[in-house]
């Protein structure tokens, strides 16, 4: 089953929890503290196999969860990191933000690679908080969580050439005629309902990949019939190979046909237009091709425009269109198409500026209690050990230096109100 666009959740691991210890060796008075650092948490990795050509892997198992770090132990030792979940996709899979619709990588490369969920950082243990004032700290950090995030993951398919053009004209037996490709033929309209790639080679050993894309339809870029499932597949060939019934068995007319696909194309968001386009007259062994083919030229009455008639059939003219494919993407090879697109292109991934996450909010539940909400605050409760004294005063003091404290006494909060951070509820006190 062809797979090419599915939605998962990602959850980065959480880095390990530091560790409040202390040197006790014989004959060594005040050893001082000891508290080892936690791991940093396992980070969520996407990279490209070559081998693979559709995210069916995604198809039933939507949730990843990467490991946690492991805690740090006493004598100052740090708790190992966790490696990495890396997930395998195939080329040209593009990674989005559900929430924001961002793209965060666009992958097209065998091995390349993007993190896209960040692991947490190991909590500090007790040894990083040692001061001249303070030299046995009495409190350590709880790791970081990792990031969640959910995703789309999207399939453009990486083939060199790309061929289109209404249901039963062809495209599938043309494919099957010129590569080793299998794909399903039959006698009636939308056979093929997936794409299909195959590797071809001309006679004079130049080679190109050809995918078979599911049959276009008028109203397609607006979604109609298969609409962006094929469209999406279109925009990153370098070649878009035209083919046309041109028997009109069907009582179709050619012309039309050249028209409404080209329409759809050009009404599509991603310029495809612009690529360039050879024309197949297929089935050109039929009764009345020729007066049919003479009829479109005149219509069409454009030089610039590339019409090979072929017959798949009887296999006319199949090596002169080979030779006029692998001919044009000489001519194009060094033409990023890609480059056309708005988000991210080919071959990136998305760094970004992250802007400071010391701003929160407050706001007031039903019952009276104020709430506050904010990445660095809700970041710094959850890597507090509420259990320890010293670090539950250590929170308080970060609160005051992110100015929570003065935020909270100009919304009116007043001594024994209460304050709630998550799931944490706090008194106010002046």
């Amino acid at each position: 089953m062809f797979v090419d666009q599915v939605k998962i959740s990602l959850k980065a691991g959480d880095g390990g929890n530091g560790i409040t210890a202390y040197r006790r060796e014989k004959y060594v008075p005040f050893g001082g503290p000891a508290g080892g650092d936690g791991g940093r948490g396992a980070s969520v990795v996407f990279e490209v196999d070559e081998g693979l050509r559709t995210l069916m892997d995604f198809r039933y198992q939507r949730h990843f969860k990467a490991k946690k770090g492991e805690n740090g132990q006493s004598s100052n030792m740090h708790g190992k990191n966790a490696e990495d979940l890396i997930l395998k996709v195939p080329p040209g899979t593009i990674v989005k933000d559900v929430e924001t619709g961002q793209t965060l990588a666009d992958l097209v490369e065998h091995g390349q690679s993007a993190v896209v969920a960040k692991g947490g950082r190991g909590g500090r243990g007790n040894s990083r908080f040692a001061t001249p004032k303070n030299p046995a700290p009495d409190f350590s950090e709880n790791g970081e969580p990792g990031e969640e995030i959910e995703v789309t993951l999207e399939l453009k398919l990486l083939a060199d050439v790309g061929l289109v053009g209404f249901p039963s004209v062809g495209k599938s037996t043309l494919l099957s005629i010129v590569s080793k490709a299998k794909p399903k033929i039959g006698t009636y309209h939308f056979t093929t309902i997936q794409p299909n790639l195959g590797v071809v080679e001309t006679k004079d050993q130049r080679s190109f990949v050809m995918a078979d894309l599911p049959g276009l339809i008028e109203g397609a870029s607006e979604g109609v019939g298969l609409g962006h499932q094929f469209l999406r597949h279109v925009e990153r060939t370098k070649v878009i190979v035209h083919v046309i019934d041109m028997s009109g068995m069907e009582g179709r007319d050619p012309y039309e046909d050249y028209q409404i696909i080209n329409h759809e194309l050009k009404a599509y968001a991603q310029r495809l237009e612009d690529r360039p386009q050879i024309v197949v007259a297929n089935k050109m062994d039929m009764p009345d091709a020729e007066t049919q083919l003479e009829m479109f030229k005149a219509q069409l009455n454009d030089e610039t425009v590339t019409i090979v008639p072929i017959s798949s059939y009887t296999r006319e003219n199949i090596d002169q269109l080979l030779y006029e494919i692998a001919n044009t993407l000489e001519k194009v090879k060094d033409v990023d198409f890609s480059a056309q697109e708005e988000e991210v292109g080919v071959n990136r991934v998305l760094y970004k500026h992250t802007p400071s996450q010391d701003k929160f909010t407050i706001t007031r539940d039903d019952d009276g209690a104020y709430v506050v909400s904010g990445n660095a605050i809700e970041r710094m409760f959850k890597m507090t050990d509420f259990n320890s004294e010293p670090a539950i005063r250590r929170f308080a003091r970060q609160m005051r230096s992110m100015g929570i404290d003065d935020a909270l006494r100009e919304r009116g909060a007043e001594n024994g109100d209460i304050v709630r951070i998550l799931g944490g509820e706090f008194e106010f006190v002046e």
